[in-house]
């Protein structure tokens, strides 16, 4: 019998974190069978170019923020392809009374701004005094920052924010599994502002990259594309759901496989598994097809619907000069935010028009992402009239619908990533990673992927 450690190794999941883990085994030589439930690689990056006119389906940027994304995108030969959000992008735009405010990026602007009022400007300088503090068990989010800022920064700066990020909802959110940074802050310096600016500093001595937002001339796809392109012929299988592993000590893994209602089973020396919190639930393991992970399927994805809006420039009275518009909960609006997409990027948009994609759900109002094709085009041009001035009726619209959208690290996310964790230590040659457990931005599911990868060639 074949030894285990030479066996071809199988990577379940054809998102970016599969295709980043297959793509390094490649590297390092070894032979990968890679399985997705889906009729395309890429999971929810998704980039459509038509009539001049490029839509993100899914992600609509990605921060370059660690040398592993500049090295893979190096190797991928994309530095060609790569562009980078021009410098009006890191102007952004919050909703407070019905109207936009630029977000304050120096302590002048924040003073000067209408966004925050003169007693909450006093609380953010004041906690430049925090004393240092060490939590002994994790703490929302919202509740964090309301210490350290009070409630009115939880509710036009922190809201918002979490609403572009997560779709999700701070009060419910786990400090430690969202932004472990901050506790780190209060506890080094007290202070999360000047902890953030510490940490800012260390990561220019360590020489890691600035926190560039980039994409590609034809999307973010363009990189999902080339790592699929690094599978050799016949390595992937598509609408193939994976139902059954198994394996026993010193044997090698028996993986079965479904499509068209045909079972298949094939041996592997190892498996790596970068599928979403749902499909972990239902993964079976053994003769008796027990599911250890079955707890995953308690994840909450709220819904966010994308809608992708083009008009003629003169159509739009805002000057669109930012990275786009975030709408706090507090102030009632139906949309989490709006993105001024053709304003990131070159070429989003034909001449002499731009493009705008709102973000309709999320965990405040699920409802509004289920709403029908009309209800939906209906609610956001109200929106977009009322606050970006839009006038007439769109040239152009591409709605993309994500029924289980972002997980939320939540509080008590723990259990979950205890559950991973302790499946992972049952099995040898079993190695999980992915969006439930690694992070939810894109360079967080790239990383996760090349270090399992990394891993499971071992």
């Amino acid at each position: 019998m074949t030894e285990p450690n030479h066996k071809p190794i199988a990577v379940l999941g054809g998102g970016a974190t599969g295709l980043a883990a297959a793509y390094k085994l490649t590297q390092l030589g070894r032979t990968v069978r890679l399985f997705d439930a889906g009729a395309r690689l890429g999971g929810a990056v998704q980039s459509e170019r038509t009539g001049g006119w490029l839509v993100e389906g899914g992600p609509n940027t990605i921060l370059e923020n660690h040398r592993d994304i500049l090295t893979l995108v190096t190797e991928l030969g994309l530095e060609g392809e790569r562009v980078v959000a021009g410098p009006n992008a890191k102007n952004r735009y919050v909703v407070r009374d019905g109207k936009l405010h630029a977000v304050p990026t120096s302590p002048l602007e924040l003073w000067r701004s209408g966004l925050f009022s003169a007693r909450s400007k006093r609380k953010l300088f004041a906690e430049l005094w925090a004393k240092p503090r060490e939590r002994a068990i994790d703490i929302g989010l919202a509740e964090l920052v309301a210490l350290h800022f009070g409630q009115e920064v939880v509710d036009y700066a922190l809201n918002p924010f979490i609403s572009g990020v997560y779709a999700g909802d701070p009060a419910k959110l786990s400090t430690q599994h969202t932004f472990p940074q901050l506790l780190a802050s209060e506890q080094s310096h007290g202070s999360l502002i000047l902890g953030q600016r510490a940490q800012n500093k260390a990561r220019r001595e360590r020489g890691e990259p600035a926190n560039r937002i980039i994409s590609f001339r034809d999307g973010l796809q363009t990189l999902t594309d080339a790592l699929a392109r690094r599978l050799p012929g016949g390595a992937a299988e598509l609408n193939a759901t994976v139902k059954n592993l198994r394996t026993a000590l010193g044997l090698p893994w028996s993986v079965t496989w479904t499509r068209d209602g045909v079972d298949h089973t094939e041996e592997f020396g190892a498996v790596v598994v970068a599928l979403p919190a749902a499909a972990l639930a239902k993964i079976t393991f053994g003769l008796d097809a027990h599911r250890p992970m079955a707890v995953l399927d308690e994840v909450i994805h709220p819904p966010v619907t994308s809608v992708y809006l083009g008009f003629r420039r003169e159509q739009v009275s805002h000057p669109l000069d930012g990275f786009g518009a975030l709408m706090p909960a507090v102030e009632k609006r139906k949309l989490l935010g709006v993105l001024f997409s053709s304003s990131l990027f070159p070429g989003r948009a034909p001449e002499g028009h731009v493009g705008l994609t709102a973000m309709v759900g999320g965990a405040t109002r699920p409802d509004l992402a289920a709403l029908s094709s009309d209800d939906l085009l209906s609610t956001v041009m109200g929106e977009l009239r009322e606050l970006l001035g839009v006038t007439g009726e769109p040239v152009f619209e591409r709605v993309n619908v994500w029924p289980r959208a972002i997980p939320q690290y939540n509080l008590g996310h723990d259990r979950f990533l205890d559950e991973i964790a302790t499946c992972e230590q049952m099995y040898g040659g079993l190695f999980i990673g992915g969006q439930a457990r690694n992070g939810i931005a894109l360079p967080n599911c790239l990383r996760a992927g090349l270090t399992l990868g990394e891993k499971a060639a071992r």
